[in-house]
């Protein structure tokens, strides 16, 4: 039965509401503020900050510092043990376990329920809405949806209280509508052992009638080929021929894009993209034509933003959304339902567009490299592979770049580890082409490379097939939503895998 007739004008009311982003942003980010001041203000933060007295973002920003995980980490451990009433009003018995990076410290981000329905439940249904409006001969919901998730297992062992990816949070959680159109079945989708759970999920989901696809690029990719493997199909199309979307996240697309072209043959397949974090629901591309995405501000969400140039600053410029420029990079802070006060979350973002605000996903605060004043963005690095990648006809499955500060003949340069689904024919071209573009993209690249006297060109180490699985499954990290840190001013991992590549 095709439920979509009956979805669709909710959410094409929702998707017309969202069209008057452009034309009251400033206040509706204010309302949103004044809501979450008001409501923690008698929280243990909210009181220490006199939120009670605060009139304002001028005065919210006066009373409340910028804010790290490190610096809110023993009252989010005392939220864990049971406190309420601390960052945020009641008791949180969910929170997601960060796995933005691969260290071995994880961070757990509270999850309340004002911040489930607000935020991240609130940005999946505008998801569909938006989806819908762009789509008006969609059938989305004839059939089922494939939510990719992660695990969970239990917060210092306190009843009905449990950590983990904010995936299996999300799933765990979900209404029963959702959980009538989705696949597979939550014990499936909630395992823990990544390699089980692919192949449960590859099996079972295909004799289902799937219409759509959810979940991180790469992770995804790993259950679609071993679905093609078992069933001995050579595309997707073949076994679900009602499939028409997939909404992905957490990693870029680009170097996914041509592969899924691969084993999803069907011209007419849609992808889009969605910026849900751990932190929160934050963006949704919401024009097909535009790989930007539509910053969603009126969840429980109030954005402020550091410009690139002064994150290593002591005292850095901080604006509010209506006071940043097109173009520009910025770190994200976020003041947020779930208890976090201009919190700092570790992406970094560039506005294409104030009216209505977009954004794309310019790097991370700890991903770049800035090693002889490059200031190599993970932005440029996905555009600088897709240049090569286009010219050479290679794909790029995983990667990972740092500097090599000097070597034995005393030059510097950027050390590339590249995981190739199809390998170029030539190596040293593609890292010509990369390198040549780069400058072309980056001036302070370009100004560094400069007749080879700061910085040589790049050089690309081809890595060994299911390198980058390998180095997570050794941390334990193979899965859910863990990811590949792609650039780094240190050597730490790079060097890790350099070595498992030479065992």
């Amino acid at each position: 039965m095709n439920l979509t007739p009956f979805a669709r004008p909710f959410l094409l009311s929702r998707a017309k509401q969202i069209s008057k982003y452009d034309t009251c942003a400033e206040q509706l980010q204010r309302n949103v503020l004044k809501r979450l001041i008001d409501t923690a203000s008698s929280t243990e933060w909210g009181i220490k900050h006199s939120f009670s007295s605060i009139t304002g973002y001028e005065q919210f920003a006066k009373n409340v510092a910028v804010q790290d995980y490190e610096s809110l980490k023993e009252y989010i451990d005392r939220m864990r043990r049971g406190e309420k009433d601390v960052l945020w009003k009641g008791r949180c018995k969910w929170y997601a376990k960060s796995s933005g990076t691969t260290n071995d410290k994880s961070k757990f981000i509270p999850v309340t329920p004002a911040g489930l329905d607000n935020a991240h439940y609130k940005g999946g249904f505008d998801v569909v809405a938006l989806y819908l409006a762009n789509n008006p001969q969609s059938r989305i919901f004839s059939g089922k949806a494939l939510i990719l998730g992660g695990s969970h297992a239990s917060n210092y062992n306190l009843p009905g209280s449990l950590v983990g990816d904010l995936s299996a949070i999300l799933i765990e959680n979900c209404s029963a509508f959702v959980n009538m159109m989705r696949v597979p079945e939550k014990k499936i989708a909630l395992l823990s052992d990544f390699e089980e759970k692919m192949d449960k999920i590859a099996r079972i989901t295909s004799t289902k009638n799937v219409t759509n696809l959810s979940g991180v690029p790469s992770w995804m990719m790993a259950v679609l080929k071993h679905m093609l493997d078992i069933t001995g199909k050579k595309g997707v199309e073949e076994i679900w021929p009602n499939l028409e979307v997939f909404f992905h996240g957490g990693v870029a697309f680009t170097p996914y894009r041509e592969q899924y072209h691969q084993i999803i043959k069907n011209p007419d397949m849609k992808y889009m993209e969605t910026y849900n974090a751990s932190e929160g629901f934050f963006g949704i591309q919401n024009d097909p034509a535009d790989p930007a995405m539509l910053l969603m501000i009126d969840y429980d969400v109030f954005y402020e933003f550091i410009p690139f140039e002064d994150l290593e600053s002591e005292n850095p410029r901080v604006l509010p959304l209506w006071e940043v420029e097109v173009g520009k990079n910025y770190a994200m802070l976020i003041s947020t339902s779930c208890g976090l006060w201009r919190y700092m979350i570790g992406d970094t973002v560039r506005f294409t567009s104030k009216d209505p605000y977009k954004i794309v996903i310019s790097g991370r605060t700890k991903h770049f490299i800035n090693a002889f004043g490059e200031e190599l963005v993970v932005d440029n690095a996905e555009k600088g592979l897709l240049k090569a990648c286009t010219e050479t006809g290679a794909q790029v499955l995983d990667y990972t770049a740092a500097p090599v500060f000097m070597d034995a003949n005393a030059q510097c340069r950027h050390q590339w580890l590249i995981e190739f689904a199809k390998a170029p024919a030539s190596v040293e071209q593609f890292a010509e082409i990369l390198d040549k573009e780069l400058q072309e993209i980056n001036s302070d690249y370009e100004a560094k490379r400069y007749k080879n006297k700061t910085m040589q060109q790049l050089e690309i180490v081809v890595a060994r097939k299911n390198l980058f699985n390998d180095w997570l499954k050794s941390k334990g990290k193979l899965g859910g939503q863990h990811k590949v840190p792609r650039l780094s001013n240190s050597r730490k991992h790079i060097e890790e895998l350099l070595l498992m590549n030479n065992e």
